[in-house]
């Protein structure tokens, strides 16, 4: 992301109480990004992979815990609609499963107690 732009997109995430910071480029890297910190103590960084469609990773003390996909068509997004998909993403989807999803079956009741069971406490 070009630094002007990602300035401008900062400065407008700011005025929404988007909680947004300028991420200088880091080395190896020839772009700047949008830095989003988050309640929880993540952190998404928008535009740091080079690419012209947004998408974004959240990072937890520099361990990627999650992303957000490739927003169609962001290619092509005016500041005012960058600023509204990235103050209206989703940071909670996870970046994959360990395991298959499960499919949820009814678990059958518990056996009835029996007579005996019933009837025990009936004796005088």
């Amino acid at each position: 992301m070009q630094e002007s732009r990602a300035r401008r997109l900062v400065e407008k995430l700011r005025a929404r109480n988007v909680f947004a910071h300028l991420k200088l480029p880091s080395a190896g890297r020839s772009g700047y990004a949008v830095r989003v910190v988050l309640a929880d103590g993540r952190e998404a960084l928008w535009g740091d992979d080079g690419s012209a469609a947004l998408k974004a990773q959240v990072m937890r003390d520099g361990v990627l815990v999650g992303f957000v996909d490739s927003i169609p068509g962001s290619e092509d997004f005016t500041d005012e609609q960058a600023v509204e998909a990235i103050a209206a993403a989703d940071y909670d989807r996870p970046i994959g499963r360990s395991e298959p999803p499960r499919v949820h079956r009814k678990v059958p009741p518990p056996p009835a107690p029996s007579l005996t069971q019933r009837f025990r406490g009936l004796r005088g």
